[in-house]
C-alpha cells in the first residue's frame, strides 16, 4: 500500500468513529445526552467533549498546530474529569460544534503531514511520536469511547446500533432478550 492509501484507511476508521459517537445523541433529549449512566458518571454529551480535546491535544499542540479545545483533565490542564461531563452553560450545540471543528482542524494535520512525520506529545510514556502512531491511537480511542456511547446509549432509552438502520443486533423481541439475560 502506498502512503497515501494507508492514510486514507486509518482516515476512514477515524471518521467512521467520529460519525458512529455523534450519531449516538441523535433523538435524545437533553437529560438524554447529559444523563451521567455509570458509577463513575459516564454520559454521551462528556465523551464528545473528552474527544474534542484528545483530538486538540494529539494533532493540534502534538505537531505545533495548537487549536482552542477543553482541557484534558488527564494532562493536568482542569479539574478531575472536567473534560468528561458538561457544564450548565455548555449546550449540546456548542460540544459538538466544537468536535466537528476540532475534527476538521485535526484532519488538515492529518493531510498536510506525512505518516512519518514526528510531534511532540508533552505528557504520558511516549513523548516523541509520529503521525501514524497517533492516528492509530486517536482510532482505538474514538473507538473505545463509542464502545462506552453505545453502552450509555442503550441504558438511556434502550437504542442499539453500529450506525443508522443497522442496529447490529441478534433478532430478538424483549422477551427473548430477557430471556437470553437470564
Amino acid at each position: 500500500m502506498t502512503e497515501s492509501e494507508v492514510k486514507a484507511d486509518l482516515r476512514l476508521c477515524l471518521q467512521d468513529a467520529r460519525d458512529a459517537l455523534l450519531w449516538k445523541l441523535e433523538g435524545l433529549p437533553e437529560y438524554g445526552v447529559r444523563r451521567p449512566m455509570t458509577p463513575t458518571g459516564t454520559n454521551l454529551l462528556g465523551l464528545v467533549k473528552h474527544l474534542t480535546g484528545a483530538e486538540a491535544a494529539y494533532f493540534g499542540e502534538t505537531f505545533g498546530r495548537p487549536v482552542e479545545a477543553p482541557p484534558l483533565w488527564i494532562v493536568g490542564a482542569a479539574e478531575p474529569n472536567a473534560d468528561l461531563w458538561a457544564t450548565a452553560d455548555e449546550t449540546r450545540e456548542q460540544i459538538v460544534g466544537d468536535y466537528r471543528r476540532v475534527c476538521a482542524h485535526a484532519d488538515v494535520t492529518i493531510e498536510s503531514l506525512p505518516l512519518d512525520a514526528v510531534g511532540e506529545v508533552p505528557w504520558g510514556p511516549r513523548h516523541v511520536v509520529s503521525l501514524r502512531r497517533l492516528l492509530v491511537h486517536m482510532v482505538a480511542e474514538t473507538q473505545r469511547h463509542v464502545g462506552h456511547a453505545d453502552i450509555v446509549r442503550e441504558l438511556v432509552d434502550g437504542a442499539t446500533g453500529q450506525r443508522p438502520g443497522n442496529d447490529n443486533m441478534a433478532p430478538g423481541d424483549a422477551a427473548w432478550w430477557a430471556e437470553h439475560r437470564s
